[in-house]
């Protein structure tokens, strides 16, 4: 295979075809996407599926909210399915200090548009029934937010890319980034050689190792996350958030008939292992016990291990480099990139048309560390 892209996008889940449909979209030609597996098949498909606007940096309310409206939008715009739910996030604080930090966020959030709002134990209670309120001070609460399913929108992002021109290679891995003075000029594959003069790097987890390939540092680390899935848990509300006890960083919403649930891991190492183990059930069930016992009861059907793509201050790089020419990039998210794949896409499609976004990413480039102007999102899980 020889062959020419005006952009090649690395990366098949949400930001790589979210990138590659809002380029394709805007007129764009020869738009080339190179996943090295299946579409989705890397840290997407693993995701939780949450979509909120609830966040301390204005950048990620901004992000947040517009990606919440694209979602909204999707099966019109795109015609696809995903599923989505809007049941709400509810995040509940059992400390001064974090009812303090959510109270600055929802002023924030609320300048912004965002309908959120802080809620008593009480009505906490009334929102997620299997949680205990002993301890707890209060929780934030917008009904905006919520989940879909992440597999449902790479799918949907990739046909729509397609039927725009947009072409999607699959088990195609990038090997290389050719460059001459500081331009550059092909990207190779197991494949053969692609000529093109822009790169965007969507790759995730991997995104460092396609930084430096022309240079350029992405300062991503690969981090394990696990999740379970239970059987049907009998009288579930329909209408039930996704619920974070954000002390314990214990989560969970509904999965069909049963429930999602998640949770961090301290002990757990940078690496790129994702298979599951169940070191991390002891801490699950004592912050479950804490907050929510009656899950304890639940058996669990299933799960699976992926990997969050983390920065040092746990927010995203997106930007273009300074160092070659048209290598732009979009990863880093820690942990909420898919909330935010739509309105990234639409960023960066103007980043590479040289337009103004509707929103000021150069806070999030990744020149900013270099520079001791890190910028650490609080409301993360």
């Amino acid at each position: 295979m020889d062959t020419y892209a005006s952009v090649v996008v690395i990366g098949g889940g949400v930001m790589g075809t979210s990138i590659a449909y809002h380029l394709a979209a805007a007129g764009v030609r020869d738009v080339l996407l190179v996943e090295r597996d299946e579409l989705a098949a890397g840290s997407t498909s693993k995701a939780a599926g949450g979509v909120r606007a609830q966040f301390s940096d204005e950048l990620n309310i901004r992000l947040g909210a517009r990606s919440l409206e694209a979602f909204a939008r999707f099966g019109q715009d795109i015609g696809h399915d995903i599923g989505l739910r809007r049941v709400g996030y509810l995040f509940l604080l059992s400390t001064p200090e974090e009812v303090a930090s959510f109270e600055a966020g929802i002023r924030l959030q609320n300048a912004l548009g965002v309908p959120s709002r802080l809620v008593d134990p009480a009505e906490a209670r009334r929102l997620s029934p299997l949680i205990r309120t002993e301890g707890l001070l209060a929780a934030a609460f917008s009904p905006d937010d919520g989940h879909c399913t992440p597999e449902a929108v790479v799918h949907g992002y990739a046909a729509a890319a397609r039927r725009h021109g947009a072409q999607i290679l699959r088990h195609t891995a990038v090997t290389g980034i050719e460059t001459r003075g500081g331009a550059i000029t092909a990207v190779t594959t197991p494949l053969g050689r692609i000529g093109t003069g822009t790169v965007i790097c969507a790759a995730g987890a991997w995104s460092r190792a396609v930084g430096a390939m022309v240079g350029v540092d992405l300062p991503v680390q690969p981090l394990r996350r696990q999740i379970a899935v239970t059987e049907p848990v009998p009288g579930l509300p329909p209408g039930l958030p996704m619920t974070i006890d954000f002390t314990s960083t214990l989560y969970f919403h509904a999965e069909g008939p049963g429930l999602l649930v998640g949770m961090s891991d301290p002990d757990e190492r940078p690496g790129f292992a994702t298979d599951p183990h169940d070191r991390w059930i002891p801490r699950l069930a004592a912050a479950m016990q804490h907050r929510a016992p009656s899950l304890l009861d639940l058996r669990r059907t299933g799960g699976w291990a992926g990997l969050y793509e983390v920065t040092p201050d746990h927010n995203a790089l997106i930007g273009e480099a300074t160092s070659v020419s048209r290598f732009l990039y979009a990863t880093g998210f820690s942990g909420h990139g898919f909330l935010q794949g739509p309105a990234v896409g639409e960023v960066v499609r103007d980043l590479y048309l040289g337009r103004v976004p509707f929103v000021d990413v150069t806070p999030l480039s990744a020149g900013r560390f270099a520079a001791d102007a890190s910028r650490p999102e609080v409301n993360r899980v």
